[in-house]
């Protein structure tokens, strides 16, 4: 990948308000689909502002997750839309490679049973987090969808199979069987909605117990709500891992993970309704789990220097099929 000129991210950012400046613009972990950076922005008579940077990956083609105009334009929607809290866009620039500015939320990212950081909320904390999570994820698909094709199931479902077949039969062993007993049981579709792709605690942020905002939109798409809630619901009691050992504290903020009856219930409260074939969604979630973690694993395996996380992620991939399995079994 061509390297990023940062003094030419600035000019072009520069650009939408004369006379303005960014000071400390540094790279923020994670993601793997855009680059990711946190500045302040100087204007003139006005506040300065810390702000994020979504960067495409230079020397590729800006479509799909790397399509961060995009997502700007989904942040757009929803905080018009106000059901959901959300950072606010500043600035839209379609150079090469794009780019888009929003507000830098303050906030704690946390996933409650697989992070691991030296202050961790309380127990009482994680439970009102993860039903206000739920809360949000009603509302959220209330939101108009934009005019985009929804994704049936059963497409995404093979869009994963794809992926597990680009990798060692051994990363994530009996794969296959999971994926037979998914596809002859995929229930009836539902009303498409706006779908975020990775809803979890994880990728939000919250002060306190206040929901600040979510973020990480590089998969929202248009497709059945049953996907998001499966997916916050199997953060419950994640099958994977990617610490052998968590202190005592994290251990501890975990233990106020709500079950899954609560997180469903805070959900129907806003939504109004019960949704049908919930656990073939659940079951479907931890073959996803396993399609990606599968990929990292096996990109990690050929590195000269592996990250002890995903090795650890590697041991817990067949229990996660194994899982997948169980539950699917216990839905007849």
């Amino acid at each position: 990948m061509p390297e990023l000129d940062h003094d030419q991210l600035r000019r072009r950012v520069a650009r939408h308000w004369p006379g303005s400046e960014l000071t400390g613009l540094h790279r923020l972990p994670g993601g793997v689909s855009s680059l990711t950076f946190a500045s302040v922005l100087h204007r003139p008579e006005r506040a300065d502002t810390r702000v994020v940077l979504k960067v495409a990956p230079p020397g590729l083609a800006p479509v799909r997750n790397r399509d961060v105009l995009r997502q700007a334009r989904i942040l757009r929607l929803l905080s018009d839309d106000g059901s959901v809290p959300v950072p606010e866009v500043l600035a839209e620039d379609d150079d090469s490679p794009p780019l888009f500015v929003m507000t830098l939320v303050p906030g704690q990212s946390y996933e409650p049973l697989l992070d691991v950081t030296a202050q961790p909320p309380s127990p009482s904390v994680v439970t009102a987090r993860a039903l206000a999570a739920a809360r949000a994820l009603a509302r959220l698909q209330k939101v108009a969808p934009p005019g985009e094709r929804a994704i049936p199931v059963r497409d995404e479902l093979d869009r994963w199979a794809r992926l597990l077949d680009t990798v060692d039969p051994g990363i994530a062993p009996r794969h296959e069987q999971l994926y037979r007993e998914l596809a002859a049981r995929v229930p009836a579709p539902v009303a498409p909605c706006l779908s975020h792709g990775d809803y979890r605690l994880a990728n939000m942020l919250f002060t306190g117990e206040r929901l600040a905002a979510v973020i990480d939109w590089e998969i929202w798409s248009v497709g059945d709500p049953r996907t998001d809630l499966a997916w916050l619901l199997m953060h419950t009691d994640p099958p994977h891992r990617f610490h052998e050992h968590r202190d005592e504290a994290n251990v501890k903020a975990g233990s106020g993970m709500p079950s899954r009856a609560a997180l469903l219930d805070a959900y129907r409260d806003v939504r109004g309704d019960d949704l049908p074939g919930v656990r073939w969604f659940l079951a479907y979630c931890h073959y996803k789990t396993a399609a990606t973690l599968s990929v990292f694993v096996k990109r990690n395996r050929r590195s000269p220097a592996p990250e002890a996380r995903l090795v650890t992620a590697a041991e817990s991939l067949p229990g996660v099929i194994e899982r997948g399995r169980n539950i699917l079994a216990q839905s007849t």
